[in-house]
Parts: C-alpha cells; structure tokens; sequence
C-alpha cells in the first residue's frame, strides 16, 4: 500500500499576483473578500479544503513584495527580505472559485476567501474589515489535506470556525453519497452557513454559550460523546490546535481508529493568537 502523503500539492506551483474586488461582511464573525485578475487565470480549482498562502501588504507599506522562487524555498527569499519590505503572510481557503467568464465582477477569474473577524485582533483580521477594492494580494497554492483512503466508508469532519472554510469546501466537493458527519464550533447561531453537504452527511452546529470560553473545548466534548461506527472512520480534524491534537488523539486511543487515517492540522493556539 502506498504511503498517503500530507498533502496533494497542485501539478503547476507559482506565486500568483491578483486585486481585491469586494469586501463584505456574510455573517458576525465572517468576513468574506474576493480577489480575482488575469494572473489567476492558470489557477487550477481542486475543491475540498484547498487552502494557499495568502500575502498582504502590511501597514505603511507602500507596495506588496512577494518571493519570486515557485518552491519550498520561498520562505528563504522571504526571511531574506528586509522587515520593512516583508510581507504578511497567512494561511487560508479556497471558500469559492469562479473560472474566467462566469464571475460576479469582471472576466477574470475570481476567489472567495472568509476571515473569521476579530476586530482588530489580528493583522490579517484588520486588513480584511478595511480593505478596499484594488488593493494588491499574492497567492501561493499548497493544495488538499483531506484524503479519505479507500479502505475508509465514513468521514468524520471536525473543527472550529478557522475551519469551517475547508469543511464547507469538502462538504461541497465530496461525492453525493458519501456517508458522515460534520461538528463544527462557532461562536454565533448568526454564522452558520449553507454547506451544501451530501443528504449522508449529518452537519451538527455547535454555538459557544460564553464567548469567553476556550475555543474547541465544545466541539472535542461532543465528538467524544458521539456515536461513530465501529470501522471503516476517517478522520478530519482542524482549527485549534488543543482541538485537532485533542480529537486526534480521542480517535486514536480511545475509538481505535489508526492513525493513518486521521488527518489533523493545528490552524492556532487559543489564548496566543485569534484565528484570522
């Protein structure tokens, strides 16, 4: 059998310049931005929880600077740059792609990317409540995570709201009879979403009741308080970090499901940095 990598990378890889075309809030605590432009145009769409690099120019920085290198040593011409010229870079989902000719603002082609708003929190939180149209992005595409095996016939999906994008886009991507369910935290009934899941998918919002509370300790309580089959579980995990080691980690010990078949990323740490 062969070994599941971490993650399907695109078959083409380049930092891709493109322009805000609108900002608006979608709910509470969401804030949704649309970049588009002709460097998109080679833009492959891979669904699921295709998520990239997302480089914004930082404040008083007059113009967006981005790595030229198309490979993992990015980062190198990146920490190479002066502090001043760098960048700030984040990490995000595709939540919508729209090809070139059918886009909601122009002949280019066009992406949606939520931002869990925090006011000003956070730098990327900020920019996305203040952004105005043209202003300059850089996009780098890492590809998916999710990747059931084929030996897995339920998939468990679990995360907090810094998630939702990418269970919204696997939810949106999966085959029309796949079979299992969703728990997904937020902090308010006012952002759940439309996910168009398959009708074996069984989507369960959980609302913070205090918003001072730990994120994810809502959602790991209740998938460890969930039915699951007995077999044939994958598992994907995302958002806090405590929740996605946490879950992984009530799978593995405590569900027997192998390790192998739990995908799980720490998206933050809840008490160091807001979600953004």
């Amino acid at each position: 059998m062969a070994k599941r990598v971490k993650y399907v990378k695109p078959e083409a890889r380049r930092i891709r310049s493109a322009e805000t075309l609108t900002s608006k809030r979608i709910s509470t605590n969401f804030v949704r931005v649309t970049v588009g432009g002709p460097d998109l145009h080679d833009f492959t769409a891979m669904g699921y929880d295709q998520w990239f690099r997302l480089f914004l120019r930082r404040e008083n920085q007059s113009e967006l600077r981005l790595p030229t290198v198309a490979n993992n040593l990015w980062y190198a011409q990146y920490l190479m740059m002066s502090k001043d010229s760098r960048p700030l870079v984040r990490n995000y989902t595709v939540r919508d792609f729209r090809p070139a000719g059918s886009g909601e603002y122009g002949d280019h082609p066009e992406i949606d990317i939520d931002f869990v708003s925090h006011g000003d929190d956070s730098p990327a939180s900020t920019w996305a409540n203040n952004v105005s149209t043209g202003t300059p992005v850089g996009l780098f595409d890492e590809g998916l995570m999710y990747q059931p095996p084929e030996h897995t016939n339920w998939s468990l999906l679990v995360g907090d709201e810094s998630a939702l994008p990418a269970i919204a886009g696997v939810l949106r991507s999966a085959p029309r009879d796949l079979r299992g369910a969703a728990y997904i935290e937020i902090p308010t009934a006012d952002d759940v979403q439309e996910l168009g899941a398959p009708e074996g998918v069984q989507v369960h919002w959980l609302t913070r009741k205090n918003p001072n509370d730990a994120v994810g300790e809502l959602a790991l309580e209740t998938v460890r308080q969930s039915d699951l089959p007995a077999s044939g579980v994958y598992g994907f995990v995302a958002g806090e970090q405590s929740l996605a080691t946490g879950a992984r980690r009530h799978l593995a010990n405590d569900r027997g499901v192998p390790k192998a078949d739990i995908t799980f990323t720490g998206y933050w740490r809840f008490g160091k940095a807001a979600p953004s």
